[in-house]
């Protein structure tokens, strides 16, 4: 081992010519804590695998209003969201990371499913919120709604 740097193991193999582990990333993205801590774990990983990052942050439509309501809705909501996005880009350029910011319009983990398939990611990065027991039950997460239904690994940040 003389003379020859430590790397941790988990960066050895890249080093080798092996494969690396991740090529494209995702990560689901709504600007709370939880959802920083996700981004910052994922632009990691990015950084450290030489993956594609894909960034998602999902408007969600009211459940109720009509159409004139829903439309101002969503759109105060995409302008909200492209603001956060916006605020992610010095850090990825930062990182040498090649990304992908994009919005959609539904239910977050519907969109991060069905955006993981559209790209076809090897790893799905969410934050979890840290709900009580309870209110988990009671309301779901987004987060364990894509665990339970993504057909790729998937990594919740707390």
């Amino acid at each position: 081992m003389r003379g020859r740097p430590y790397l941790p193991s988990l960066l050895r193999h890249r080093y080798r010519g092996a494969k690396a582990m991740y090529t494209k990333i995702l990560v689901g993205y709504d600007g709370s804590e939880a959802g920083k801590k996700a981004f910052a774990t994922a632009l990691e990983l990015a950084a450290t695998h030489g993956a594609e990052l894909y960034v998602l942050a999902v408007c969600r439509p009211p459940e109720i209003g009509d159409d004139v309501e829903t439309e101002a809705v969503i759109e105060n909501s995409r302008r909200h969201h492209r603001g956060l996005l916006a605020e992610l880009k010095p850090a990825v350029s930062a990182k040498g990371v090649k990304a992908h910011f994009e919005l959609a319009v539904g239910h977050p983990a519907e969109q991060i499913i069905y955006d993981a398939d559209r790209h076809g990611v090897d790893l799905i990065v969410v934050g979890d919120r840290g709900r009580s027991t309870f209110a988990r039950l009671l309301l779901g997460s987004v987060s364990k709604q894509v665990v339970q239904y993504a057909d790729r690994p998937v990594m919740v940040v707390r």
